[in-house]
């Protein structure tokens, strides 16, 4: 479960930069857009359990942020 965590996070960081977004709000819609890329792409199903992918990546948040103040 933590390989497709990381695969999402790595979408997100390509999103927000390519946005020019560093927001909380926009790294939460991020969240969104990119676990439904993956379950359009079939890398994530609904059995899996999503809400906990989205838990753990809400988690990250603090880790995105000191990686946005470097």
């Amino acid at each position: 479960m933590e390989i497709i965590i990381e695969e999402i996070l790595n979408l997100i960081r390509k999103k927000m930069e390519e946005n020019g977004s560093y927001t909380k709000e926009a790294y939460k819609q991020f969240i969104d857009e990119s676990i439904d890329y993956f379950i359009e792409r079939g890398k994530l199903i609904d059995d899996d359990n999503l809400e906990f992918i989205e838990t753990r990546l809400i988690e990250k948040w603090k880790d995105i942020q000191k990686e946005i103040a470097k």
